[in-house]
């Protein structure tokens, strides 16, 4: 076949450069903006939680992969991040120019289970590195039904293995027009996390305020401070255990004003569903119930 004058091919023989070199330079500027959306985010928590702290010292507690200091410091810059500010964590487009989803909880009551999963990415600093936890909660029994623990911010590392811990949680119920809720982080928009939530038939929802996700924002304040804080944590492999058992004990155990003082599991039994094991990271399986 001939090629034409302006095409791909043609172009390609002119720069003296293959077709595969180009995908991969792409993959690696798309991986690298990836990385760069999603610290905004964690930045923001910690300017939230730590004023003063400078974007330097972030940098070696985040140490994100595949971005050098000067142009985390840049992009921070960028973002007004440098200067004790008010954190705004949801916005409307990111600096690629992404469109988020509408705020689909707006005038909405949740009346069941699997109608309404919200959704939220947390740090916590160990060994003065920080880690990431990512909750997915039904927001009628407020149960968290799916979390992950990660060293990286990535979406393979975060939100994808979260989902499916949830979807095996309630393997066997249908999940047909669920809304997903959550802010506006960069893995909550990212290709792969898409293609997930579009096979599952979901309904991609996103705040524009920080108080639109305030539930899933609590169940972040509640682990970390109700339940880690209080355990001596010097690693990440004990982080992964102690997020195992905090998870157990809120779905068990602690009870909720807004569920007549039951805990999720509880509250669920109430509604007659099925509660039996939830799966847990790294292969290790605890018992939600008897």
């Amino acid at each position: 076949m001939m090629d034409y004058p302006y095409s791909m091919n043609a172009m390609y023989r002119v720069l003296n450069i293959s077709k595969q070199a180009v995908h991969k330079h792409r993959v690696a500027v798309d991986r690298r903006m990836e990385e760069l959306a999603y610290v905004s985010m964690i930045v923001e928590q910690v300017r939230a939680d730590h004023p003063t702290m400078g974007v330097r010292d972030i940098y070696h507690m985040m140490l994100p992969e595949g971005i050098g200091r000067d142009r985390f410091e840049e992009y921070c810059r960028e973002l007004h991040l440098l200067s004790t500010r008010t954190a705004n964590p949801c916005r409307t487009t990111d600096s690629s120019g992404v469109v988020r989803f509408p705020n689909l909880l707006q005038g909405l009551t949740t009346t069941r289970l699997n109608q309404v999963w919200q959704s939220d990415i947390t740090y916590i600093a160990v060994n003065r590195r920080f880690c990431y936890i990512t909750f997915i909660m039904d927001a009628f029994s407020r149960m968290i039904v799916g979390y992950s623990v990660s060293r990286r911010l990535f979406t393979e590392d975060t939100v994808l293995p979260a989902l499916e811990m949830a979807v095996g949680f309630r393997k066997g119920l249908s999940l047909d027009g669920l809304i997903f809720h959550s802010d506006g982080g960069g893995q909550y928009y990212s290709k792969k996390f898409l293609e997930l939530t579009g096979k599952l038939h979901f309904k991609n929802s996103m705040c524009q305020y920080s108080w639109e996700n305030g539930k899933a924002e609590r169940v972040n304040g509640v682990i970390k401070n109700n339940y880690l804080v209080h355990w001596d944590i010097n690693s990440y492999d004990e982080l992964v255990a102690g997020v195992d058992r905090a998870v157990v004990l809120y779905n068990n155990e602690k009870p909720h004003i807004k569920l007549h003082r039951m805990s999720p599991v509880q509250f669920e039994k109430k509604f007659t569903f099925a509660v039996s094991d939830i799966p847990v990271p790294r292969g290790r399986h605890i018992k939600l119930c008897n």
